[in-house]
C-alpha cells in the first residue's frame, strides 16, 4: 500500500514540475514578466510563488531548511524578507519577481527534488497526522500536500495561459 501512496503523490508533484518547465522553458526575462495588464501576475512570479509556496510547506513538513536559504534568495536578489511567498503582495512587488527561465526551472527542480525525496518516507497512516491545528478543522498531512499540489497546478495553470497569450500577442 505504501508504494501505491508514494507514487501517487510523486505522480501529483510530478505533474507540477512537468508544468513549470512547459509554463518557462524557451522564454526570456521580458517575456516572463509580461502582464496581460498593469496588475496580472505574470509567468516570473505566478512560478517563483508556486516554487515558494511547495519550498514552505514541504520544509516545514521535513522539518528542514527552505531551499529558498541554500542561496536561491541571494541568486534571484528580489529584496523581499526570506519568508516572502507572494501571498497577499502588491502589485509592484508582482513586477519586482524578473527572473530568467534557467533561474525559475533551477529553483523549482531544487525544491522539487527535495520535495521527490521526501513523498517516498511517508506512510499511509502519516497521511492523517495532524500538522496545523491553528484551524478548524485542524489541518492533516494528507489535506496539507493536496493544498499544495492544488495550489500549485492552479498557478501553472494561470502561467501556461498567460503563456498563451504572450505568445498570441
Amino acid at each position: 500500500m505504501t508504494d501505491d501512496i508514494n507514487a501517487l503523490l510523486d505522480d501529483a508533484f510530478g505533474r507540477v514540475r512537468s508544468g513549470v518547465h512547459r509554463a518557462v522553458e524557451g522564454l526570456d526575462v521580458d517575456a516572463l514578466t509580461w502582464r496581460v495588464d498593469d496588475d496580472a501576475n505574470p509567468i516570473a512570479w505566478l512560478i517563483w510563488h508556486v516554487a515558494r509556496i511547495q519550498d514552505v510547506h514541504l520544509s516545514k513538513l521535513r522539518g528542514a531548511e527552505q531551499t529558498w536559504m541554500q542561496g536561491w534568495s541571494d541568486r534571484f536578489g528580489l529584496g523581499f524578507d526570506d519568508s516572502e511567498t507572494g501571498y497577499g503582495q502588491t502589485s509592484e512587488q508582482v513586477a519586482a519577481v524578473r527572473a530568467s527561465a534557467t533561474d525559475l526551472i533551477g529553483y523549482y527542480d531544487s525544491v522539487h527534488e527535495v520535495t521527490a525525496a521526501y513523498l517516498k518516507t511517508i506512510s499511509p497512516r502519516e497521511l492523517d497526522r495532524v500538522v496545523d491545528d491553528a484551524w478548524d478543522p485542524p489541518v492533516t498531512l494528507g489535506a496539507r500536500l493536496v493544498s499544495v499540489i492544488t495550489d500549485n497546478l492552479e498557478h501553472v495553470g494561470q502561467a501556461a495561459y498567460v503563456r498563451g497569450i504572450a505568445e498570441r500577442r
